[in-house]
């Protein structure tokens, strides 16, 4: 069971973009994340009239590594870590460390 997934809310805690918050779009290998509005670069990309793509500088959101992020806890405002817990109908579900509030609710 993974610590991140797609639609979790994050907050950016090491790098050029430290303090941003956005959600996980989708995660790329093991340990690389998409967020929406992190880690933002401009790319040039050639025009392919076959996909009807026009060319030129677009920005896009890069991959970030997981371990520079770390899921926003609403109730404390804060980045916070994960742990797992099980419950008594044997479902396995993500905790906040910090309060011990359900993550997937």
């Amino acid at each position: 069971m993974n610590k991140m997934r797609k639609g979790d809310a994050i907050i950016v805690i090491a790098g050029k973009d430290k303090g941003k918050r956005g959600t996980v779009l989708r995660r790329v290998g093991d340990d690389h994340v998409v967020v929406e509005g992190v880690n933002r670069v401009k790319k040039h990309v050639k025009p392919n009239p076959m996909k009807g793509q026009q060319g030129g500088i677009v920005e896009i959101e890069m991959p970030i590594q997981i371990s520079n992020v770390a899921l926003y806890n609403p109730s404390t405002q804060k980045a916070d870590r994960v742990g797992f817990k099980t419950l008594d109908d044997g479902r396995k579900v993500r905790v906040f460390k910090a309060n011990g509030e359900v993550v997937d609710a």
